[in-house]
């Protein structure tokens, strides 16, 4: 922990992460009760959480404060909340079920981290990756504010999802020069 931060400052960044998390069920209750998917108040509730992923990051490296908790529920808080946010506009008619690939790209995530944290890989975010959580977060809440029918935020969403397939790519690229590298070790 940096001398210069409190110890109660250095929980911040963790705090809005948890904070992330408890906001997803109030989510989508509010995307739910809403008229076909059109919430403002989801939607700022949507784009506060997507700040705070900006934040929380940002003030753990300035502060040098990054944790293990830190860099497994980061990543995991942005990818539920983004994931139900296509499943519930999905179920709204407001995005098509291909969008469908964006949790089955995060569950094709979540099945291989085990296996490769097991043979040492090591996971970091890579430009692409933080590229798509950005794109995601900014075209779900567009979708959330605009009416059914428009078209510019989908047009959106599909360059973050092209960024994220353009992620998944690179860390199976990384963890197979990795892993192979280390089993030439061995």
């Amino acid at each position: 922990m940096s001398a210069s931060v409190s110890r109660p400052l250095a929980q911040l960044p963790n705090a809005l992460t948890l904070g992330r998390l408890v906001v997803i069920p109030v989510f989508a209750w509010l995307v739910l009760a809403a008229d076909g998917g059109h919430s403002w108040p989801a939607a700022a509730l949507f784009g506060a959480a997507g700040a705070t992923d900006q934040i929380d990051g940002y003030l753990a490296r300035r502060w040098s404060v990054e944790s293990a908790f830190g860099k497994l529920a980061d990543p995991l808080a942005d990818r539920l909340l983004i994931d139900v946010a296509v499943v519930l506009l999905w179920h709204a008619g407001r995005l098509p079920w291909v969008a469908f690939l964006v949790p089955a790209r995060d569950l094709a995530l979540v099945a291989a981290t085990p296996f490769a944290l097991g043979r040492g890989y090591r996971f970091g975010v890579n430009l692409p990756g933080k590229a798509a959580t950005w794109i995601l977060y900014a075209s779900l809440a567009c979708v959330l504010l605009t009416t059914k029918g428009t078209t510019w935020p989908l047009v959106i969403f599909w360059i973050g999802f092209g960024f994220a397939i353009l992620a998944l790519v690179l860390y199976g690229r990384k963890a197979s020069e990795e892993i192979g590298t280390r089993r030439g070790t061995r």
